[in-house]
């Protein structure tokens, strides 16, 4: 564990988005997965902003990626930001307090990034901004920041589709309307190559399947997008349904649109479902069979009442699921191919030592 720690640690540069001169994790030979750890060494789903309150800096968080061998990371705001002057910290401690979009948090990343030097670690600024629901305003706004800051976005999201958990902060599901409205930035996302992570619940415990109808529609209208499904459509709505259903709904969906990806961010999924050992034998055979469209992530949110031990933990429990992949789903997942083929990066995994 601590060389494979020591060579991720080992790079002594700052790797922005689209200066891929991290040296190779396949330079260090195979790995070892009965001495190395199962972390992922990608956490392609990370909010450096909170919704509300002072976040963790840059700086610290380098420090905390560094030493839990992380070296790919997708830097998330949070669209949707809660007012200034609002005492709260999380959106689901003040129901009723409106969470409005933002493209803050976007300039803020963008801004740390420029100005902070983060060793050894892969950084790709996310466009959290958009308010799905009205796209109007989209693509003048990555305009905007592709102005300020250029060359600097690769990925667009989370963005949120169907979110039930903000719906008690005024939020708005986007309508099958608003969806064949979004052309004009789904045809520039796609002329980039830039992948797009949608958060869409699937549905909820008293109807598993309700909003699947959304996430369809924007499969079959967008079909050349990349798009990634944010927690395979699971949340804390949905902690009840039938994997054999999940699973086969997923198989179908994602058969018939090749460039869906799944996102297994989240602790929801290992909590409600990876941790029971039936359930869990039933979701490892897909992974195995679709890793190489499956990529990882914490969903941790940076914010300052957080500290070390927990974006440890975080990581520790969404990576569990990784003990129980074969050995190229290991390497697809937890080792980051999937996320390097996703995102057209030159990196190369390890192979898995042979047994």
């Amino acid at each position: 564990m601590r060389r494979w720690r020591a060579l991720c640690a080992a790079s002594a540069m700052v790797v922005v988005s689209g200066a891929w001169a991290v040296p190779s994790l396949a330079d260090a030979g195979c790995f070892d997965r009965t001495t190395q750890p199962y972390t992922s060494v990608v956490d392609s789903h990370f909010h450096l902003r909170p919704f509300g309150g002072p976040g963790i800096p840059l700086t610290e968080m380098g420090e905390y990626w560094r030493q839990t061998g992380v070296r790919y990371v997708n830097l998330y705001g949070i669209g949707q930001i809660l007012p200034v002057d609002s005492p709260c910290i999380y959106y689901l401690d003040c129901l009723g307090t409106p969470v409005l979009p933002s493209p803050k948090n976007d300039v803020e990343n963008a801004q740390d990034v420029a100005q902070t030097n983060v060793d050894g670690v892969h950084l790709t600024l996310s466009m959290t901004f958009p308010d799905l629901a009205n796209p109007g305003g989209i693509l003048d706004q990555m305009r905007q920041l592709d102005s300020a800051y250029p060359g600097k976005f690769h990925w667009m999201g989370e963005v949120n589709l169907m979110k039930q958990a903000l719906l008690g902060n005024g939020a708005q599901p986007a309508t099958l309307g608003a969806i064949v409205s979004w052309s004009p930035f789904m045809d520039e996302l796609r002329r980039r190559d830039m992948p797009i992570n949608i958060h869409s619940d699937l549905g909820n415990d008293a109807d598993p399947l309700k909003f699947l109808y959304l996430m369809e529609t924007v499969l079959t209208l967008y079909p050349e997008n990349k798009i990634v499904w944010a927690h395979m459509g699971l949340s804390n709505e949905l902690k009840t349904i039938d994997p054999a259903l999940h699973i086969a709904t997923l198989r179908r969906v994602m058969d018939q649109h090749p460039n869906l990806y799944l996102d297994i961010s989240w602790r929801v999924l290992e909590d409600s479902y990876f941790s029971r050992g039936p359930v869990r034998e039933q979701y490892v055979p897909f992974f195995d069979q679709y890793s190489s469209r499956v990529i990882p992530g914490t969903d941790f949110v940076a914010s300052r009442k957080k500290d070390f031990a927990v974006y440890a933990e975080e990581l520790d429990v969404t990576s569990r699921i990784n003990k129980y992949l074969n050995d190229k789903a290991f390497r697809d997942i937890a080792l980051g191919q999937s996320y390097f083929d996703l995102l057209g990066l030159p990196e190369q995994a390890p192979p898995v030592c042979a047994a």
